[in-house]
């Protein structure tokens, strides 16, 4: 079979929507801590905003512009955004069940109550009309929409309230009032000091209750919350900017003005509200999401953060402390072999003290560092700015282009470069994703010598006690001598780096990888050992599929961890019988990549940031680093990946039609959650791992024919 055909691939945004259907799955498991439910639930609103944001709106600006190319799945961009459309409304609907039929009679039950208007007391009542006289009146701003009034531009994913007036003239005119954001969604009622009843109201329905007050002189026919989602892309050519950061700070304000792309509103409004805000925004049927229950689920994530029942959260976890006393303690310990951190089981505070020496340490010259997305109240950016008022060199490369983090790296860039940082943003036309540091320190016996540190993830703390990553510090002179030449790349735009180990993107990374694909095929036919392992967040670039598939044709076992899209089909007949493919989803959000070929048992292993999708292979700056200490190959084997392949409570299954299921406990075995087994292990528990490496590679049930 032509290993291009189109039947061969699944599409990339219904894949997508698939993986989202895995996270709601996770709000709807009864076994998750109920207020990690709704925290999921909330995760579930906040990655279909991107969603719509990014890839649907892309995909209509194709439309708008007549573009008809097709994807290696075969569909069209109007197919796509029909499919798309049909798969977010179902998804919709099963949302605001899980909200309505299972989340909020088991707050109740727990005695969290998310109350409505009609059911408050009048002591409640009285307390809500003080804080909207003290709090919300003074922010609010009622609109009257009219020919000599048009409708002004509303914020992206800003919650309004929409209403139908008529005024004395007989007139039907819309109204509308944007609920601040300044103010907490959820207000909480007042109770008596024993009372362990928790009761909370959108703050949008004290909004709407107090509408009369607003428009007083009207006649309210209907009044719904409603929302808005625009294209929020940045247009940017980089080439034609006299001044990146200025240019994007410009962009920034374009993007709240983008062309509207979704509108969602209470199923209760009337028809004619609906087809007004339709007909305003120029809507067909299927962008128009009316919801059974709050608009912007989103707001479910002040829920979990205001109440404060802890036994309705995960227990909290604290990795061992890992502070060095002594910052040569640290340095000490590089010398004498390399160090692999896999967070959030090891602590992120050594990395923090790595790029904190710069600004301490005085033998510390000189420090490099790429900044993607950080915390508001980063040490690093802190550590990074003492170092430069304490004479040290010191060059960041900031990525402006982080999406949806655009604001706060242009923040931080300014502050920065008034701290006397040499501040790049990498590459033109080349998103900068590697995340590196680079230490240049004055030692007595070996005269200046490099430190570096690789990670898989941002240098956010914050992140890092939510997101399982690996970083590597090292001070072998390869690999320190490839971090520099790196950072030359991103600092002189040169097109030809010459490295000896890592491997690159756009430049060599995506050749070597199915360089190594076919050595392992090469094994497969002489009767060698051939396997591929790898994990990664998503799955796209058509080559490396084909190439997966002959793999797999030619006898090679892989497996793979998928965490997000994946637009290969796994298990299908003749094509990749020997392909198994899983999806992780739980406590933490699976975010290392680790990349695994056996080359007939002298395995090559990397870890970076870089998955295997077109912008990352093409269209970013990405690196992959070799881990070569036995030691630590052996960790990545035994410890990291076996546990994903243990793991039978939060694993899903991909089956040939893209569709997953649930990976079950095998009769009388024991359930092993890969999040617990990892934190005991941290805490020094024992824990019986499965090799997986050491296992026959299961068989696939085929439950779809291509």
């Amino acid at each position: 079979m032509d290993l291009s055909d189109t039947s061969l691939y699944l599409n990339r945004e219904l894949s997508w929507l698939r993986f989202n259907q895995r996270v709601l799955q996770e709000a709807r498991t009864s076994e998750n801590p109920l207020l990690e439910r709704v925290k999921f639930l909330g995760i579930v609103a906040n990655n279909l905003d991107e969603f719509f944001e990014v890839r649907v709106a892309g995909l209509l600006q194709q439309v708008e512009a007549g573009i008809s190319d097709y994807g290696p799945d075969g569909l069209l961009p109007e197919e796509q955004i029909s499919a798309i459309a049909k798969e977010a409304h179902r998804m919709v609907d099963e949302q605001y069940a899980c909200w309505n039929d299972e989340l909020l009679p088991a707050l109740r039950d727990a005695d969290v109550h998310i109350r409505t208007i009609s059911t408050l007391s009048d002591r409640e009542k009285s307390f809500l009309d003080d804080y909207c006289h003290a709090e919300l009146y003074p922010v609010l701003t009622p609109l009257t929409i009219s020919p000599a009034h048009p409708l002004p531009r509303l914020i992206n994913k800003a919650l309004c309230i929409a209403l139908l007036l008529k005024n004395r003239e007989g007139e039907t005119l819309l109204g509308v009032v944007q609920v601040p954001r300044l103010l907490p969604r959820l207000i909480r009622l007042p109770r008596e000091e024993d009372s362990q009843r928790i009761d909370f109201v959108f703050l949008a329905d004290i909004v709407q209750a107090h509408i009369p007050e607003l428009f007083r002189g009207y006649q309210i026919l209907d009044t719904a919350a409603f929302r808005i989602t625009r294209n929020s892309d940045l247009y940017l050519d980089e080439e034609e900017a006299d001044d990146l950061l200025l240019a994007i700070e410009d962009e920034l304000q374009n993007r709240r003005k983008g062309d509207t792309v979704r509108l969602e509103i209470e199923a209760d409004a009337s028809k004619a509200l609906v087809k007004r805000l339709q007909s305003t925004y120029s809507l067909k049927n299927n962008q128009v999401y009316q919801v059974n229950g709050p608009v912007n689920l989103n707001r479910l994530m002040g829920l979990y953060s205001a109440t404060p029942r802890p036994d309705l959260k995960y227990s909290p976890y604290h990795p061992p402390d890992q502070t060095y006393e002594e910052i040569d303690t640290l340095f000490d310990q590089i010398r004498q072999k390399d160090i692999l951190l896999h967070h959030p089981y090891d602590a992120f505070t050594p990395v923090v003290q790595f790029v904190n020496s710069a600004a301490t340490d005085p033998d510390v010259l000189a420090i490099k560092q790429t900044l993607y997305r950080t915390s508001e109240d980063s040490p690093v950016i802190d550590a990074l700015i003492r170092a430069a008022e304490a004479g040290k060199e010191v060059t960041v490369v900031v990525e402006l282009k982080a999406r949806f983090d655009e604001a706060s790296n242009i923040r931080w860039a300014r502050r920065l470069q008034d701290a006397g940082v040499c501040v790049v943003y990498g590459v033109v036309g080349l998103k900068t994703h590697c995340k590196l540091s680079l230490l240049v320190r004055r030692e007595t016996n070996n005269g200046l010598r490099r430190y570096a540190h690789i990670g898989t993830g941002n240098y956010n703390p914050s992140t890092a006690r939510l997101y399982t990553d690996l970083g590597l510090f090292t001070a072998r002179e390869d690999i320190t001598n490839d971090v520099a030449e790196i950072f030359n790349l991103l600092t002189t735009q040169s097109a030809h780096p010459q490295v000896s180990k890592f491997l690159i993107a756009p430049s060599t990374m995506l050749d070597s990888i199915l360089k190594k694909i076919d050595r392992e095929i090469h094994h497969a036919r002489k009767g060698r050992t051939a396997r591929i392992v790898a994990k990664m967040n998503s799955l796209q670039d058509p080559k490396v599929i084909r190439a997966l598939y002959r793999a797999s044709q030619n006898g090679v076992q892989i497996d793979l961890i998928v965490r997000g899209i994946c637009c290969l089909r796994a298990g299908v007949p003749g094509i990749s019988d020997n392909i198994r493919v899983r999806s992780i989803i739980g406590r933490f959000l699976e975010h290392s990549r680790i990349y695994y070929f056996e080359n007939d048992g002298n395995p090559d292993v990397y870890i970076g940031s870089a998955d295997w999708m077109p912008r990352n292979l093409r269209r970013r700056v990405e690196t992959l680093c070799p881990i070569e200490d036995p030691d630590l190959i052996d960790r990545i084997k035994s410890e990291l990946l076996s546990a994903c392949f243990a793991d039978n409570v939060k694993s899903r299954e991909l089956l040939p039609d893209g569709t997953d299921r649930h990976i079950a406990p095998a009769p009388n075995a024991p359930a092993f959650c890969m999040h617990d087994m990892l934190m005991n292990l941290s805490l020094g528990e024992p824990v019986d791992i499965p090799d997986f490496f050491a296992q026959t590679p299961p068989s696939i049930e085929s439950t779809a024919a291509t």
